[in-house]
């Protein structure tokens, strides 16, 4: 047994069947399974025991493979044709590269410890140095002959596809199968594949549509072009998938498709682009779509798209509202409906042409919030605070004040709200909360609204209770800030406890037996709260609720000691009857109306001058004059309460000479009949109103944004311990973004402020920094 494993390479190999069944696996010829097994047992005999064996087998194989190979060579260059030699060169190729996967496996030598023959053996993988052996011999042999003719041949097939011409795909395919895998390289299997067959692929592609392009954008426009590059890119990318390499390891189908976009898009990038903004213009949405699949392959193509998107949002916005101006800087309600018009159009923009993509959302979140914040068709000019202010701000918009109109309307007891059904009354001010997102500055919004809310909740005219809470808690869903929200929460839970607190009161005066307890109604309002004008209008009441001041403080002060009331009789309103030979009618009107006119009481037929009405009311000239047009000229009334003689256009044309008298020909007339009893609301906008109350809300937002500047500041300072002024005014407008954009100048202000009283101060070795002090 020793003896026959132990024959030399020349008896095995020569005079066995080593050489024989060697031939047959590379020709693909029948082999028994005793000839494999014979095989595997004769390399293993060599191998082990003779030094030289495996040396020798290598040897041999070579001489093998190389005899093969020419053959083949000589077989395959017989074809002069381009089509015949690829069919050729892949048939053999594929019969070849099938015995690459068989030959090597019985040239492994066994792995036995100490082998003989190991020394002379580089690697341990004997059969992966046969399958290189193969593989090399055949680039050698053939390949390196003949790949130019083999590319050009490819790529000749490759554009008769392109052209819409007979196309056989495998003969590439079994081109591009050969490049692949004859590269025995460990570093980089796909070398020649790179070097070559990607190479040319690459560069016919660009060569074909390098001389199509401009002359098929020339002849059929930039709207058939960008239907024509798209459909080629999509042409290329399947085609990629068929004719390149697309293992993990290869990036040749990138390479191709960035390829394409350079020729088909790239080269005409601004002529396509010149096209952008008439299809936003006329709402080409379909056209933008294609051009906007077509520019997101080029860098920096979408940019320009979505500036050109973002001007004409602003400008297109921008000369809607100005073109109905007259109409919604005066009607809060068709304020809101024409931005959201313009919120919805410019959507359905972004969503058809765009697919909402988060980018030009971006673009028109931008410029919506211009159109929205723009002050050139109406603005708010805040008033100067010249304590600590700054100096003059710039005009704001009136967004925010028509936003909170606009509340008022839905959330009143109105026509407006009255028409609505409780759904649509909360979708309505769902709306104002989506327009409101892109308010800039906020606490203008949130100190009008306060005041309508005021309004509502003193004078009792709120459409739906339930609904004004459920707003409060909508703004602390959308980010206003917390102490806001509170404040409002703290507005409702006064009136409830007001409303308990009105019935004891009541109680208390039936318990004395007074007959007009069920007349009176107080409510006790905390200052923190609602924080109103400290202002105290001096008015002299009517004797009637004179008595009842001090009622009421003895009451409260028994129930709460310790606390002070302040009386605010321009927040306070009631119902008179006012009785001629018409009939009678209730007359809802504030304290100020009714000291007026109780001034006629015992002398309802006398004309009192402006002077008398002065002595009589105690009002300052400006309240007298405003309550007095309110009475006379009252917006929604044909016939006026009160009368004036000589007439005037504008309270402030009272003068001297002007008289004073009770209409007692007043009557009410509805639906064109004349009302016996009815019941009259003159009390309209002037609630909570002084004549400085006006300026001193814009002073106070002035004033707040200061104090709201000094203490995001601080904040930062306190934690950054030591800053840059780019730095802390980057921070600051984040921090403060929610509530309003502060001003450059008053940020500068209040740092210099904050500096001068010691908070901070300015790095000694660079001016542009601050240290905090603590």
């Amino acid at each position: 047994m020793l003896s026959q494993t132990g024959r030399t390479f020349e008896e095995r190999w020569e005079k066995g069947q080593m050489r024989q069944t060697t031939a047959k696996i590379l020709n693909q010829e029948d082999v028994t399974k005793r000839e494999w097994q014979n095989l595997f047992w004769d390399v293993h005999g060599v191998t082990c025991w003779d030094e030289r064996g495996w040396q020798k087998v290598l040897s041999a194989l070579e001489e093998m493979i190389r005899a093969f190979v020419l053959a083949t060579q000589r077989r395959v260059m017989m074809n002069e044709d381009d089509s015949t030699l690829l069919k050729a060169y892949i048939a053999e190729w594929t019969r070849f590269f099938t015995q690459t996967d068989y030959l090597p496996k019985p040239f492994r030598k066994s792995s036995t410890g100490e082998g003989k023959g190991s020394a002379t053996t580089p690697g341990n993988d004997d059969g992966a140095l046969v399958l290189k052996l193969m593989l090399d011999m055949w680039n050698e042999g053939i390949f390196a002959n003949i790949k130019d003719r083999l590319q050009v041949s490819a790529m000749k097939i490759v554009l008769s596809e392109r052209r819409g011409e007979a196309f056989d795909t495998q003969l590439v395919i079994g081109v591009r199968e050969s490049y692949v895998n004859l590269c025995s390289a460990e570093d980089d299997k796909l070398k020649i594949y790179k070097e070559n067959f990607e190479k040319a692929y690459l560069e016919a592609t660009e060569e074909f549509y390098q001389a199509r392009t401009a002359e098929y954008l020339a002849q059929n426009g930039v709207i058939n072009y960008m239907t024509y590059a798209l459909e080629k890119l999509k042409e290329e990318d399947q085609r990629a998938l068929r004719y390149l390499e697309t293992s993990k390891k290869s990036d040749s189908a990138q390479k191709l498709h960035e390829c394409c976009v350079s020729i088909l898009i790239g080269h005409y990038k601004d002529q396509i682009l010149a096209e952008c903004p008439h299809m936003i213009a006329t709402n080409e949405n379909d056209k933008l779509f294609l051009m906007y699949n077509l520019m997101n392959e080029v860098p920096d193509g979408i940019g320009p798209m979505m500036a050109n998107v973002e001007a004409h949002i602003f400008q297109d916005g921008l000369a809607d509202m100005q073109s109905c101006a007259d109409t919604i800087t005066t009607d809060p309600e068709k304020y809101v409906e024409k931005l959201l018009e313009l919120f919805a159009r410019y959507s359905k923009i972004v969503k058809d042409a765009f697919r909402d993509d988060s980018r030009f959302l971006t673009s028109r979140d931008k410029a919506y919030k211009a159109v929205v914040n723009d002050v050139s068709v109406f603005k708010l000019e805040l008033g100067v605070k010249p304590k600590g202010a700054a100096a003059k701000t710039h005009p704001e918009s009136k967004c925010p004040e028509l936003l909170a109109n606009y509340c008022d309307l839905l959330l009143r007891k109105t026509s407006t709200s009255k028409r609505l059904t409780s759904d649509e009354v909360e979708g309505k001010l769902k709306d104002v909360l989506l327009v409101l997102k892109y308010v800039q500055n906020k606490d203008v919004f949130m100190r009008y609204h306060k005041a309508h809310l005021s309004r509502r909740l003193v004078l009792g005219t709120s459409a739906d209770s339930e609904k004004e809470e459920n707003l409060v808690e909508w703004f602390r869903e959308v980010g206003m800030p917390a102490e806001y929200v509170n404040k409002l929460a703290r507005m409702f839970q006064d009136i409830k406890v007001s409303e308990d607190l009105n019935q004891e009161f009541q109680e208390s005066l039936r318990r004395q037996g007074n007959s007009v307890a069920d007349t009176v109604s107080i409510k006790i309002l905390n200052a923190g709260a609602w924080s109103r004008s400290a202002e105290r209008v001096p008015v002299s009441l009517p004797l009637e609720l004179e008595d009842f001041v001090p009622e009421i403080e003895d009451f409260y002060r028994g129930m709460h000691s310790g606390r002070k009331l302040q009386w605010h009789h321009h927040m306070s309103n009631g119902v008179v009857t006012f009785c001629n030979k018409a009939g009678k009618f209730d007359l809802e009107i504030t304290t100020y109306q009714m000291a007026i006119l109780f001034s006629w009481n015992q002398r309802p037929d006398e004309k009192l001058s402006l002077e008398d009405l002065r002595l009589s009311t105690q009002l300052p000239d400006g309240e007298l004059r405003r309550t007095l047009g309110s009475l006379i000229a009252f917006p929604r009334m044909k016939h006026q309460v009160l009368l004036c003689r000589p007439e005037v256009k504008s309270p402030r044309e009272f003068d001297d000479k002007s008289v004073f008298f009770i209409n007692q020909d007043f009557v009410v007339v509805r639906n064109g009949k004349v009302q016996k009893r009815a019941k009259v609301n003159l009390i309209g906008r002037l609630q909570l109103s002084t004549e400085t109350s006006r300026k001193e809300d814009n002073e106070a937002i002035v004033a707040l944004r200061v104090l709201r500047v000094q203490e995001a500041v601080v904040k930062i300072m306190k934690m950054r311990k030591r800053i840059s002024n780019a730095a802390l005014q980057t921070e600051l407008v984040e921090m403060l973004k929610n509530m309003f954009l502060p001003q450059k100048k008053m940020i500068k202000e209040q740092i210099e402020w904050l500096i001068e009283h010691k908070y901070m101060k300015r790095d000694d070795n660079d001016i542009n920094s601050f240290i905090y002090l603590a």
